[in-house]
């Protein structure tokens, strides 16, 4: 029987504990680093009051997590005695965590730099036009960023194997043959992310916009890179493709203001004093809280057989407060002319002649 080299063996043992420490200690220390780091510029912001700073922190408490054990890790390798083998394993491991974190900070700067952003143009307010802007523009454009740093970065992973280098080198020099190739794949997917960076530059819809889509009443509550998600007056969702609002007709009632213009219509007989009515309609109005006051009329639209047709016509600040007044104007004057001139109601004439009566 051979006998056992226990010389060899604890050589072994010993080199493994040793690699092990050396890791180990790296990786403690790391994390140690980035906990002290963060309760440093955790009191800084807090300190200054800084938005900026309080949002870089709390958004990179991962990616630092991350990032002060690889650089410890990356450090101490050279010390850590290790096979040929086990070292190149080691340093493949190190290089793809590193792209991983550098595209996990790359994105949080991006999600950082679209809160700071967003938190300066609030839609909660009357004239939100500018902010509805911005708001589209910006997190439309942060997704498309976003995936091409994943993107890149899987390419990068691909170039740190010996196997898969062409094909990442391949990616990352030459983005119109990746193009071609996931054309083919993803036609459709192609078209949708185009369509939403072309909604992204021209803005025919912006979020908080009011739109008349598939016969329904909303308003925009999200864009994203292949779909927009509609709120209908009643609460409901409508989940439409990007290229909807590219290829197909719609209403947008907010594209360069929400002040809106809108109507009530009225029947009458043809004696009915319409001055009169005008005057009063006029009063409702002012009456009002829901009008703007910038502008209101009444005109005689139509005639018919046994009617004339009444238009009013009224401004408001934006679609639901003109809703309300349409409402709220339209109960007030058909309350006024039943109370006030019920016989200049429409009404059906006729002629009777009596028996034996002859005409000329």
């Amino acid at each position: 029987m051979t006998g056992i080299d226990f010389s060899r063996v604890i050589d072994v043992v010993s080199r493994e504990l040793v690699t092990a420490a050396v890791l180990g200690g790296a990786v403690a220390i790391g994390i140690l680093f980035s906990f002290l780091t963060r309760r440093i510029l955790r009191g800084l912001a807090k300190r200054r009051g800084s938005f900026v700073l309080h949002s870089l922190v709390k958004r990179f408490r991962g990616p630092m997590r991350l990032l002060y054990p690889l650089v410890f890790l990356t450090a101490v390798s050279s010390l850590a005695p290790m096979s040929e083998q086990v070292a190149g394993l080691f340093s493949g491991a190190l290089k793809v965590a590193f792209i991983v974190d550098i595209a996990w900070i790359t994105i949080r700067i991006f999600s950082s730099g679209e809160e700071f952003v967003l938190e300066r143009y609030t839609v909660d307010v009357t004239d939100n036009l500018k902010a509805r802007k911005v708001h589209t523009q910006i997190r439309v454009i942060t997704r498309i960023l976003n995936a091409g740093v994943i993107f890149l970065a899987f390419a990068a992973i691909l170039v740190t194997f010996n196997s898969l280098r062409q094909l990442g080198t391949t990616l990352l020099a030459s983005a119109g043959i990746v193009g071609i190739i996931v054309g083919f794949a993803a036609q459709k997917s192609l078209g949708m992310l185009l369509a939403g960076l072309q909604v992204a530059l021209a803005q025919p819809i912006r979020i908080d916009d009011v739109v008349i889509v598939e016969g329904e009443w909303g308003r925009i509550e999200e864009i994203t890179l292949t779909y927009v998600v509609v709120k209908i007056w009643d609460w409901r969702r409508m989940v439409l493709p990007i290229t909807y609002f590219i290829d197909t007709p719609f209403q947008n009632w907010t594209r360069v203001s929400s002040q809106l213009l809108g109507s009530v219509y009225l029947y009458v007989d043809y004696d009915f004093d319409v001055e009169q009515l005008r005057i009063k309609l006029h009063e409702f109005l002012q009456e009002s809280s829901l009008w703007d006051r910038t502008a209101w009329v009444l005109q005689v639209t139509d005639s018919g057989e046994k009617s004339m047709q009444l238009r009013a016509l009224m401004t408001a600040k934006d679609s639901p407060t003109l809703w309300d007044l349409r409402c709220e104007i339209r109960e007030k004057l058909i309350t006024y002319v039943r109370e006030n001139h019920p016989d200049k109601l429409p009404r059906f004439r006729a002629e009777l002649e009596a028996n034996g009566t002859e005409h000329a």
